[in-house]
C-alpha cells in the first residue's frame, strides 16, 4: 500500500516546473533532488524508505514545495498512484530521474531466482514503469527523462551478473524512448557513474577490517584522484535535463572519473 506524506511551503507560488526523483530518500537521489531544488525546481520524492522520504522533503521544504511519496518503483499501483499524487500537489511533471536501484552479488550459478527477479523488477521494470506512467503525463508540453544506469553498463566485476544486466539493459530501453516519443518532445537520457560515495558505500567499509585501505585502493582506480559524490551525478542530471541540452537525447553520460578509461 502506497503511503504519502505531503510537505507544504509558503513557495508553492510560482512553480515554473517539477522533478519526481525515484531512490531519493539519501545517495544519489537525495543529491539530484537537492539540486533539483537548486535550481527551483518543485520536488517528488518516491522512496521505499518513507520516513526518511519525509525526513529530507522536510528539509528541502525550506527551499521548494516538496511531496514525499513511500512506494515500490516495481509495483504498477505504487507507480500510478505517486504520479497521480505528484500532480495532485503540482500543476506538472516536466523531469522524470529513474534513479531508483537495488544490488545483490552473485553469479548466475549462485543467485537465486528471486534475487535476479527482484534486482530486474526494481532496475529494469521500476524505469519502464515510470516512464510509461509519466510520459503521457508530459505529451504536450515536452520534458526530460534521466535514467540512473552505471558502468557496468560496459565493464564488469565478478558476481555482478545480475545487477550489470539490468544497467545494461538501461542504456537500451533509454535508446529505445528517446526514438519512439522524441516526436512528443521529450528527451530520455543516461548517466553512468562509477564508484561513488554515498551512505551505502560507507555501510558497507564499515564493515571491512581494513576500511581505509580499501578505500585508498578504490579512490586509486580513478585517474581523477578521487571517486565521486552524489553532486557530481546531481550536476550531470541537471546539465542533462535542462534547456542547455535541448538537443541531446537517447545518449549515455559516464560520470566516473575517467576509471573505466583505465580499464576498472
Amino acid at each position: 500500500m502506497l503511503g504519502v506524506i505531503r510537505v507544504f511551503s509558503c513557495l508553492d507560488m510560482d512553480i515554473r516546473k517539477t522533478v519526481i526523483v525515484t531512490g531519493a530518500a539519501a545517495g544519489i537521489g537525495a543529491g539530484i533532488a537537492r539540486r533539483f531544488a537548486e535550481g527551483g525546481f518543485a520536488v517528488a520524492i518516491f522512496d521505499t524508505d518513507g520516513p526518511g522520504a519525509t525526513l529530507f522533503a522536510t528539509e528541502l521544504g525550506d527551499r521548494t514545495p516538496t511531496v514525499a511519496i513511500q512506494g515500490d518503483v516495481s509495483d504498477e499501483d505504487d507507480v500510478r498512484r505517486a504520479i497521480e499524487t505528484t500532480l495532485a500537489r503540482f500543476p506538472t511533471i516536466d523531469v522524470v530521474i529513474n534513479n531508483a536501484g537495488i544490488e545483490v552479488a552473485g553469479s548466475v550459478e549462485s543467485l537465486t531466482s528471486l534475487e535476479w527477479d527482484r534486482q530486474i523488477a526494481v532496475n529494469l521494470r521500476g524505469v519502464f514503469l515510470m516512464s510509461k506512467y509519466s510520459i503521457p503525463k508530459m505529451r504536450g508540453r515536452g520534458g526530460a527523462i534521466v535514467n540512473i544506469s552505471s558502468v557496468h553498463a560496459f565493464v564488469s566485476w565478478p558476481d555482478c551478473a545480475a545487477y550489470d544486466a539490468t544497467k545494461s539493459g538501461i542504456i537500451g530501453l533509454t535508446r529505445a524512448m528517446a526514438l519512439d516519443h522524441g516526436r512528443d518532445a521529450i528527451r530520455v537520457n543516461a548517466i553512468c557513474p562509477g564508484y561513488i560515495e554515498t551512505p551505502l558505500m560507507e555501510r558497507w567499509l564499515a564493515t571491512l577490517p581494513d576500511r581505509e585501505g580499501t578505500l585508498q585502493h578504490l579512490r586509486s582506480f580513478h585517474p581523477l584522484g578521487r571517486m565521486g559524490t552524489p553532486g557530481d551525478v546531481a550536476e550531470a542530471a541537471f546539465f542533462l535535463a535542462s534547456d542547455a541540452a535541448s538537443f541531446i537525447s537517447g545518449a549515455y553520460l559516464v560520470v566516473d572519473g575517467a576509471m573505466s578509461t583505465a580499464g576498472h
